[in-house]
C-alpha cells in the first residue's frame, strides 16, 4: 500500500523550491520530510503534479484510493478528502495526523467538523496533550454513537537526538526567541518586555529567526529597534544547530503549544529554557524543573540567573533529574520512538501492507 501525505488544505501543498526539493522551514514540513523518509515510495499531495529529487507531488484527484493510504495533516478537511476519494472506492483509507492544537480553532462549525473527522477517521497525535484535546473535541462535538468508534493514539513527536553539537561559549550571553513566527499565541510582546528589562541589568544579545512573511512584518521591525536584538531569516538545519550551540538561554512565552519542538531541540543542545508554568511546558520537562515562571517578574529573575551564571543553572538542571539533564531530554524525546510507534499503529489500523515496524532510515543515515 502506498502512502500519500497531505500537509495543508485541499489545493495547497508544502513549499517546493526551484530545484524541486521540499523546503523544511516549519515543524509541519519537517514532519512531512520525516514521513517521506519512513515511506520512501510516499507521495505528497499538492495543487498540481510535480517531481523533484526524491519527491513526487500529486493532486488529491489523481490518487488511487484502492492502493493508497492518505495521511492527512489537516484533519479539518478529511471529510472533503473522503468525498473526493469515495467516488472511486467505497471505503478509502484516510488517517488524521494531528500536529497542532485543536483548541486554536474558535468557531463552532470548525469544532463540529473536527469532531466528525476525529470520530470517523483513525487519528494519531504528536503528543499526549494534543490527544487529550482531540478526545475532548470528540466528546463535546460528536454524536455518541460516532464518538464511541473513535480511534485515537499518540506519541511525543521527538527530535533527532544525534544532531546536538558541542557547546561554544560566547563573550556576551545569547537569548533566543524560540519560534519562527510572531503569531499572537507566541506572545512576542511578552518576550520583548521581559528581555528589555533584563537587558538593562546585564549585557546580552537576543536572536530571532523567522519565516519570511513574519520577517517583514511590523512586529519584526519593532523588535529591531533595540540594538541588542537581531532578527533574521531561517537558516539551514546545520546552521540552526550551530546557532543553538552558542545560545545561552531561551525565553518561551507561548500561551499554548501542541508539543514544543523548538524548545526540546534547544534544551537538548544545553540551552537553558525559561518556560511558562503551563500544561504544555510541564509535559516537556521533569517534575522538579526549576525554571518555570508564573509571572513576567519571575521570568525576568530566572532569565537573569541563566545569563549571569549559566553553568550553575545547568548543574541545577542536572540535579533535578539526578544525572544529565540533556540525556533525560534525549531519552524522553527521541524521534525514533515516535516513528516506531507511528508505523506500528498504522500497520494495526490499516494492515501490514501500509507500513514497516521499524523506521526505514535511521538517524546516522539522515541528511536533515
Amino acid at each position: 500500500m502506498k502512502v500519500a501525505v497531505k500537509l495543508g488544505p485541499i489545493g495547497e501543498g508544502p513549499h517546493i523550491d526551484t530545484s524541486g526539493q521540499l523546503v523544511t522551514d516549519s515543524a509541519g514540513t519537517r514532519l512531512v520530510s520525516r514521513l517521506l523518509r519512513l515511506y520512501p515510495e510516499a507521495v505528497v499531495v499538492g495543487p498540481e503534479p510535480r517531481t523533484g529529487p526524491g519527491l513526487q507531488v500529486v493532486t488529491l484527484e489523481d490518487l488511487d484510493p484502492t492502493s493508497t493510504l492518505l495521511v492527512n495533516m489537516e484533519p479539518l478537511d478529511s471529510v472533503a478528502c473522503f468525498q473526493v476519494l469515495h467516488r472511486h472506492l467505497d471505503e478509502p483509507r484516510i488517517m488524521n495526523l494531528v500536529w497542532t492544537n485543536p483548541s486554536s480553532f474558535h468557531h463552532p462549525v470548525n469544532f463540529a467538523a473536527l469532531g466528525l473527522s476525529f470520530a470517523m477517521f483513525p487519528t494519531y497525535c504528536n503528543s499526549e496533550r494534543t490527544a487529550g484535546e482531540v478526545r475532548e473535541v470528540v466528546q463535546h462535538w460528536t454524536a455518541p454513537h460516532l464518538a464511541s468508534q473513535a480511534r485515537i493514539d499518540w506519541a511525543n513527536l521527538g527530535v533527532n537526538v544525534e544532531r546536538a553539537s558541542t557547546r561554544r561559549p560566547t563573550d556576551v550571553p545569547v537569548v533566543l526567541y524560540p519560534a519562527i513566527t510572531l503569531e499572537r499565541r507566541k506572545r512576542p510582546g511578552l518576550f520583548m518586555d521581559v528581555v528589555r528589562r533584563v537587558a538593562r541589568q546585564v549585557p546580552l544579545r537576543a536572536e530571532a529567526r523567522l519565516q519570511e512573511q513574519h520577517l517583514t512584518s511590523t512586529a519584526a521591525m519593532d523588535m529591531t529597534r533595540d540594538k541588542w536584538m537581531w532578527v533574521g531569516p531561517l537558516t539551514t538545519r546545520d546552521g540552526y544547530w550551530d546557532a543553538l550551540s552558542r545560545t545561552t538561554a531561551f525565553l518561551a512565552t507561548a500561551a499554548q503549544e501542541s508539543y514544543g519542538l523548538e524548545y526540546v531541540e534547544a534544551m537538548l543542545e544545553g540551552v537553558i529554557g525559561i518556560l511558562p508554568d503551563t500544561g504544555w511546558a510541564r509535559a516537556l520537562v521533569p517534575e522538579r524543573y526549576p525554571y518555570l515562571y508564573d509571572s513576567p517578574a519571575v521570568a525576568e529573575q530566572l532569565l537573569l540567573e541563566a545569563l549571569r551564571d549559566p553553568e550553575a543553572c545547568r548543574r541545577e538542571l542536572d540535579a533535578c533529574v539526578g544525572g544529565s539533564f540533556t540525556a533525560w531530554i534525549a531519552a524522553r524525546h527521541n524521534d525514533d520512538d515516535f516513528e516506531h510507534a507511528f508505523t506500528t499503529r498504522v500497520t494495526e489500523w490499516f494492515g501490514a501492507g501500509a507500513a514497516t515496524h521499524e523506521p526505514i532510515v535511521h538517524h546516522r543515515e539522515r541528511l536533515a
